[in-house]
């Protein structure tokens, strides 16, 4: 009798978990496509003036700004670790093929600079491979200096930005202020905050990369002025002095957000501006490889929903502003795009 009621008891067990395992597949099998959003897709730059300042995205927040003098690149995360990895918190470690690849083919021989606007994995993980590869400075928080400093990067390509202190790089002016991560995990916390207090050597699990501080970035040109918020925080009427034409919008985690934040957000980056092109980033799901562009799981992220809200908050509050969703590896010349057609 015992051993018949261990046996029932061990194949429900195993059908459970074979339905949980079921389940889980399906929900992350659940995805809306880009092409889904209903946004315009921007121009690329070739259909523009050849000395138009181009951005060029590349996955996640990573941002690569160029005038045909000077590129800043605003992140670096091309190393993509696996959703095992992830979940597992395994050691990762940067990726030198991939990052080779993706500095040659993106031509990135005029970097003048690194930004990465937190110091999370899936926007500073790679900072120190890149500066050692293009001799190219890192600005950033503390944090992101401890990841320098545990790839070898020398001193004197490592600044910490402090008091909104504006730097030159050719004909950019860069300022970072600071700003707030998304606050999305439980009780309203922000997932693996904190600082990186010692040099960030790998391989290291993905925890190891805290947040150690965010900011809102303002690269201004005579072109005109572009705003990155790489993250979906904000912190009320920081940027009511800042005017910018263009505005690079994280959405990630709006949605779980909800509606009431999601429109404070809009209204204290995007009306706080006056942008009046914005381009979502931080959309996308980072455990893909590197080129490879899908929309998360709907249960995790559902961008769809959120492109609806905001497209609703640029009719209520910012008509004249036009929402894009961006190409992977496509150079764009957001000074220059055109309104898309209503």
């Amino acid at each position: 009798m015992w051993l018949t009621y261990a046996r029932r008891t061990a194949f429900a067990l195993v059908a459970l978990l074979v339905l949980i395992s079921l389940l889980l597949v399906l929900l992350w099998r659940d995805r809306a496509g880009v092409e889904d959003i209903g946004w315009a897709t921007p121009a690329v730059a070739s259909a523009t003036r050849p000395d138009s300042v181009t951005v060029t995205w590349l996955g996640v927040t990573t941002l690569l700004f160029d005038d045909g003098e000077t590129q800043i690149l605003i992140d670096g995360f091309f190393s993509r670790p696996t959703l095992a990895d992830v979940i597992l918190d395994r050691p990762v470690d940067n990726d030198a093929p991939r990052i080779n690849y993706a500095i040659n083919e993106f031509r990135m021989r005029r970097l003048a600079a690194i930004i990465p606007v937190h110091s999370h994995f899936d926007h500073a993980m790679d900072i120190g491979a890149i500066a050692n590869r293009t001799s190219a400075s890192i600005l950033g928080s503390a944090s992101s200096a401890q990841i320098a400093r545990g790839a070898g990067v020398p001193e004197d390509q490592i600044t910490i930005a402090e008091n909104s202190q504006v730097f030159e790089f050719g004909q950019f002016s860069v300022q970072l202020r600071p700003t707030a991560h998304v606050p999305f995990g439980w009780g309203g916390t922000v997932p693996l905050d904190g600082t990186i207090d010692e040099p960030l050597e790998t391989p290291q699990p993905v925890s190891a990369w805290r947040m150690g501080g965010a900011y809102t970035v303002i690269l201004e040109h005579p072109q005109g002025t572009a705003l990155v918020q790489g993250s979906a925080g904000f912190h009320k009427y920081a940027l009511r002095d800042v005017s910018a034409d263009v505005i690079m919008l994280s959405v990630s985690q709006l949605d779980t957000m909800g509606r009431d934040y999601a429109e404070l957000y809009w209204q204290h980056i995007v009306t706080a501006t006056g942008g009046h092109s914005v381009y979502a980033i931080h959309f996308d799901d980072f455990t893909k490889p590197f080129g490879e562009v899908a929309l998360a799981p709907r249960f995790i992220d559902n961008f769809s929903k959120t492109a609806g809200w905001l497209e609703g908050y640029r009719r209520r509050w910012d008509k004249n502003a036009s929402l894009f969703v961006p190409e992977f590896g496509k150079p764009i010349a957001i000074f220059a795009q055109p309104a898309p057609e209503s």
